[in-house]
C-alpha cells in the first residue's frame, strides 16, 4: 500500500517526516495588526518568549510573521518587515526550534532562511512574487504554496466559485506545475487550502471535509483554521452574542481545537495554531483514534455490533411501555 501523503518526505525536516501523525505549528505574529492578536508579541523580546511557550504547549514548528494577511490588511515595506521577523528568526532557531517565516516576499524568504528559517510558508504560493519558486529552489528549503487569489485587500471580492473543491486543487495543482517548473523539487512542497483566503464563510467547510482531494496531489497538507471568521459565523447566537454576530478571535479556540482533530483525523500533515495546548491534545486523540482504527481494519477486524441486552440484560414489559 502506498505511504499517505501526510508521511510523505519534506526536504530539509527529516525529524518532521513520516512521523505518522500530525504536526502542530504555532503562530508567532510580530504584528501590531494581526487580526486575533496583533500588537501583543510585536517586540522581539516578546516574540521569542512566546515561541518558546508555544514549543513548551506542544507545537513543533514555529511560523513567524511580520505581516498581517487579515482581511483588509494594508502592506508593509519590505525593510520593515525584515526588521521585525529577522532578529525573533534567529534567537528562536539559536533555541533549536523549526522555524517557518511567512512571508510573500522572496528577499524576506531568502534573508529569513539565512537567519535559521526551515520553511517558507507562503500564503500567494508563489503569485505574490515571481522570484519566490526561484529562491525556493535555490535554498532546497521546504516550502508551504498556499491557495490563494489575491492580496489581503481584494480577496474577499475574489471568492467567486462553482466547484470550490475541484477549483482549489486544481489551482493548487497549477501552483505545483509552475514551482516545479523553475526547479523546486517536489518533496519540497507542503499544500494548503487556503482557508479564509477568498473563502470567507461556508466555503471552507466543503474544503475541509473533503482534504482527501487535496492528499491526490501526492503532498502533505496543512490546515489553518485558527480563530478564523468562518469559525466566529458558526458560533454566531451561542455564548449569549446575538444571531448576526460572530464569536470574537478568542472565543474560536474550542472550535479551532475541533478542527484541529478533525483535520489530523482526516490526514493532515500539521494544524497551523495560535494556542498550541489544547490543539496539541487535539490532535492526539485524532491520532490515536485513527491508529486503534488502522489496527483493527489490519486485523481484519470490526467493531462487534451495540446491544443494550448485552449490557442492561432482557428488556421487561414494563421497559418496552416506558414505564420504568
Amino acid at each position: 500500500m502506498a505511504a499517505h501523503p501526510r508521511d510523505a518526505l519534506v526536504a530539509g525536516l527529516p525529524q518532521l517526516s513520516g512521523v505518522g501523525r500530525c504536526l502542530v505549528m504555532g503562530v508567532v505574529n510580530i504584528t501590531p495588526d494581526s487580526f486575533s492578536d496583533g500588537g501583543e508579541w510585536f517586540e522581539p523580546d516578546a516574540g521569542v518568549q512566546h515561541g518558546l511557550d508555544l514549543l513548551a504547549e506542544g507545537a513543533e514548528i514555529l511560523d513567524v510573521g511580520g505581516e498581517s494577511t487579515r482581511p483588509g490588511a494594508a502592506r508593509v515595506d519590505e525593510s520593515e518587515e525584515l526588521r521585525r521577523v529577522l532578529p525573533v528568526i534567529e534567537r528562536l532557531a539559536a533555541h533549536g526550534a523549526v522555524v517557518s517565516v511567512d512571508t510573500t516576499r522572496s528577499t524576506v524568504a531568502e534573508r529569513a532562511v539565512a537567519a535559521g528559517a526551515r520553511i517558507v510558508n507562503d500564503v500567494s504560493g508563489g503569485l505574490a512574487d515571481p522570484r519566490m519558486g526561484h529562491v525556493v529552489a535555490d535554498t532546497g528549503v521546504a516550502y508551504v504554496a498556499m491557495h490563494w487569489r489575491g492580496h489581503a485587500d481584494v480577496m474577499d471580492s475574489l471568492e467567486v466559485y462553482d466547484d470550490v473543491v475541484t477549483e482549489v486543487r486544481d489551482e493548487l495543482a497549477q501552483r505545483m506545475d509552475a514551482l516545479l517548473a523553475v526547479g523546486v523539487d517536489a518533496e519540497q512542497v507542503v499544500l494548503d487550502p487556503g482557508l479564509g483566503f477568498s473563502k470567507a464563510g461556508v466555503l471552507n467547510w466543503p474544503i475541509l471535509s473533503h482534504l482527501d482531494a487535496l492528499h491526490s496531489l501526492g503532498r502533505p497538507v496543512l490546515v489553518g483554521a485558527s480563530r478564523k471568521r468562518f469559525l466566529g459565523h458558526l458560533l454566531e447566537g451561542t455564548r449569549g452574542l446575538p444571531d448576526d454576530r460572530p464569536a470574537p478571535p478568542l472565543e474560536r479556540d474550542h472550535a479551532t481545537a475541533a478542527v484541529s482533530a478533525l483535520s489530523a483525523a482526516a490526514g493532515a500533515w500539521a494544524v497551523r495554531v495560535h494556542s498550541a495546548r489544547a490543539n496539541a491534545d487535539a490532535v492526539r486523540v485524532a491520532d490515536a483514534w485513527t491508529a486503534a482504527t488502522r489496527g483493527m481494519e489490519d486485523a481484519g477486524m470490526t467493531a462487534p455490533a451495540h446491544s443494550t441486552e448485552a449490557v442492561d440484560g432482557p428488556r421487561s414489559a414494563a421497559d418496552e411501555e416506558g414505564l420504568s
